[in-house]
């Protein structure tokens, strides 16, 4: 059964995920004049339409809301029917694969397994979607860490595919009572296993934040590559940057180019836990799509 106070807490996380989600896809290096339009802050016409990281974000707190717990075939099912009701959302070529596997009756293990040639995928996409699995573990980063990577190894079998969801989950379950960046920068890793993931973060923790969001990006990546390490560190270091102000921390991050929708989902999803007052600017929320519009959606939570 799920625990209604962590389920709101899950829910919040979405809500600000999603937000980033569809915000960040309003972004696009074709558009001439995006670098004008973020530094003015010019908000493109509502609805703002989500992609595969809210909807995979979703199917995991549905999951949560039925069970407690990642339930990880289930949360495989989930994301499939998902996947093939709206294939168009975003998904990477890597994803497609995996849930079309997963979709004809493969089971999970063996579809991930599969990617890159047995490897495991390395990329952002269990990273992308897990946030509310650290809101709803709150105060709890051991178990947020462990249920994360339950909730990514249904398409990431790589360790830096999980190391990213675990980096995710562990900021979002203690960002709230963190004192500091600092301490959240402690508590991430701590939990986070070795990797080039774990070892960005390092080097994030301790990039200045008086640094210009450029500066970062060509530090520490900003999702270009679509890569675990290519875009934890840079979404931890705008969390840390803008730490009390969701609007801001999403200016901020988009202001770095690379995969903005899937840095600002991350910012978004961890940002939203901070405030207590919950910062999520209400024009934000209505310009997003309504979640429960979301193609293959059943939302229980």
């Amino acid at each position: 059964m799920s625990d209604p106070a962590r389920l709101t807490r899950a829910r919040l996380s979405l809500d600000g995920l999603s937000v980033g989600d569809a915000f960040g896809e309003t972004f696009s290096d074709s558009e001439p004049s995006v670098a004008d339009r973020i530094r003015h802050r010019e908000l493109r016409t509502p609805p703002w339409r989500c992609t595969d990281d809210t909807i995979m974000a979703a199917a995991i707190v549905n999951v949560l809301a039925r069970h407690g717990h990642i339930a990880q075939t289930l949360l495989a099912g989930e994301f499939a029917r998902r996947y093939v009701a709206a294939p168009t959302r975003g998904y990477g070529a890597t994803a497609r694969q995996t849930l079309s596997r997963i979709a004809a009756g493969e089971s999970w293990q063996v579809a991930a397994s599969a990617a890159f040639g047995g490897r495991g995928s390395m990329g952002n996409g269990g990273a992308m979607r897990a946030a509310p699995v650290g809101a709803y573990f709150e105060a709890n980063p051991a178990t947020a860490a462990l249920e994360a990577q339950r909730s990514a190894e249904i398409t990431h079998s790589h360790v830096e595919g999980q190391a990213g969801a675990i980096a995710v989950a562990v900021a979002a379950a203690v960002v709230r009572d963190a004192s500091s960046p600092d301490e959240m920068f402690r508590a991430v890793l701590s939990h986070t296993p070795p990797s080039r993931t774990a070892a960005g973060i390092e080097t994030a923790s301790r990039f200045p934040l008086e640094r210009d969001v450029i500066a970062a990006a060509s530090s520490l990546g900003n999702g270009a590559h679509a890569l675990s390490y290519d875009t934890v560190p840079f979404a931890l270091w705008c969390v840390a940057k803008c730490f009390d102000d969701f609007e801001s921390a999403l200016w901020l991050t988009v202001a770095g180019f690379g995969d903005r929708d899937t840095t600002c989902a991350i910012v978004g999803g961890i940002v939203a836990l901070r405030d207590h007052q919950t910062t999520i600017p209400a024009s934000f929320l209505t310009a997003r799509e309504p979640l429960k519009d979301l193609p293959g959606e059943s939302i229980d939570a």
